[in-house]
């Protein structure tokens, strides 16, 4: 598919707000409390680096979210795309968007924006994340068995399966997934490819993995969901970290009665091997419904809801918010402060304090 350059992104300053709310166009920043301050930094900033809107209702910045720090780009998922001939089902693209900076400042002046069909395997792509130069994507499966699972796709090679199945039994449709320190990967499996009816009925409940790749090892540790949907460690991987989005069900349809939580659990070591214990009610989305989650460096923890990204101490008070217009999906830390927001049909960079950094990278 053709490229699509955005040239002469301007960039504007961020208001700090103690409260109140800003304007609904553009990004504003609620403190809550000091810390939040050290988060923001002295002269935060923002910018539109792509729209879709006035031209197009597609929703190309959903998910994923994966930014490669050695080639300066970040690759998204659409959210569903509807089919132009009714009798097929609906789509999800990647996106694949290379920035251009000013070297001397940081900034991104430019993007080159390319939308890709998914590769053989790879049926609807999900959430990813980093692995060596590639991406362990999440593939939610179509209406045949035998799809869906985690899939590596290298940079300049084709994709290959991790793991499709477990024991035998076709995953519901897998959403998102962290890798520990150890290779091991954890991801999260609820029944939203059903929900929109482009995946079968499925035949396990809504679970969390841990999968090594080292011995082929699959185990359920977690259950008890409704829908689980981001997932990620504190930085020392002593916590994990899982969004429950059961308010919103994969059809748009809402119960306000469900969970709209962010559950933490310990990571334990028991008979050799780790397992989930613990599990309590880290926080409740002040907005909407937790989507993606990240932590920063020093434990605090991120996650997309309805009003952007709602930001909470390693304790679990709000320490602040960042509004963004239509709520965030997903999103992840570039470099030096910087973070990369979904807003479905909006991909914004939000310039922070230097040295505020994703936990997953370092950077």
């Amino acid at each position: 598919m053709a490229t699509i350059t955005n040239e002469n992104i301007p960039v504007f300053q961020t208001e700090v707000q103690v409260r109140p709310s800003g304007p609904p166009d553009q990004i504003n920043l609620i403190q809550y409390d000091v810390s939040f301050s050290h988060i923001v930094g002295t002269s935060p900033s923002h910018s539109l680096l792509i729209s879709t809107a006035g031209n197009t209702n597609n929703p190309f910045f959903h998910e994923a979210c994966v930014f490669i720090p050695n080639h300066d780009e970040l690759y998204i998922t659409s959210n569903l795309l509807q089919a132009t001939n009714s009798a097929n089902f609906p789509t999800i693209l990647i996106s694949r968007v290379k920035l251009d900076r000013t070297p001397e400042s940081n900034y991104v002046h430019s993007v080159h924006w390319q939308k890709l069909r998914p590769p053989q395997g790879i049926d609807m792509p999900k959430g990813g994340v980093n692995f060596d130069d590639g991406i362990l994507f999440c593939a939610q499966g179509s209406p045949l068995a035998g799809t869906g699972g985690i899939y590596l796709m290298p940079r300049n090679a084709p994709p290959h399966p991790v793991v499709t199945n477990f024991h035998g039994r076709d995953f519901n449709s897998v959403n998102d997934i962290v890798m520990a320190k150890d290779g091991t990967l954890w991801f999260t499996d609820p029944c939203y490819g059903y929900d929109q009816e482009f995946r079968r009925k499925p035949k396990l409940p809504n679970q969390v993995y841990r999968y090594d790749p080292q011995n082929g090892n699959i185990r359920v540790v977690a259950d008890g969901f409704g829908r689980p949907n981001g997932i990620c460690f504190s930085p020392d991987e002593t916590v994990l970290y899982i969004t429950d989005s059961d308010l919103i069900h994969g059809d748009g349809h809402k119960d306000l009665t469900r969970p709209a939580t962010i559950y933490a659990f310990d990571v334990i070591i028991s008979s050799g091997a780790p397992f989930l214990a613990n599990r309590r009610v880290f926080a409740y989305a002040a907005v909407g419904s937790p989507d993606g989650i990240k932590c920063d460096i020093y434990g605090n923890v991120y996650a997309g809801c309805g009003d952007g990204v709602e930001v909470w101490s390693s304790g679990g008070f709000l320490i602040g918010r960042i509004l963004v217009p239509g709520g965030v999906s997903n999103f992840c830390f570039g470099q030096d402060g910087e973070m990369f927001l979904c807003s479905e049909q909006n991909l914004w960079r939000l310039q922070l304090g230097p040295t505020t950094k994703g936990a997953l990278l370092g950077i």
